[in-house]
């Protein structure tokens, strides 16, 4: 499974690292992502995703139910 945020989309992001004598060398930034398990009354169902810690803040905010809705109108979960 790739690096992608299933509620917000986060993804892999692409810089530099920046030495002392300014040289570039190219790094990437991750997503802060985690396995997290959430019960869905709706479906009575438990749902593992894989999100990030915003996403975590999302869900505490809006609820479980309305994230989900609102990922799988912008494609993010299956």
């Amino acid at each position: 499974m790739s690096r992608v945020c299933q509620i917000t989309g986060k993804r892999v992001l692409v810089g530099n690292n920046v030495s002392h004598s300014k040289r570039r060398t190219l790094r990437k930034f991750y997503p802060n992502l985690k396995k997290k398990r959430y019960f869905v009354p709706e479906e009575n169902c438990w749902v593992t995703l894989k999100i990030s810690t915003s996403g975590m803040r999302t869900i505490n905010k809006i609820g479980i139910s309305e994230a989900l809705k609102k990922a799988r109108t912008k494609g993010f979960v299956d």
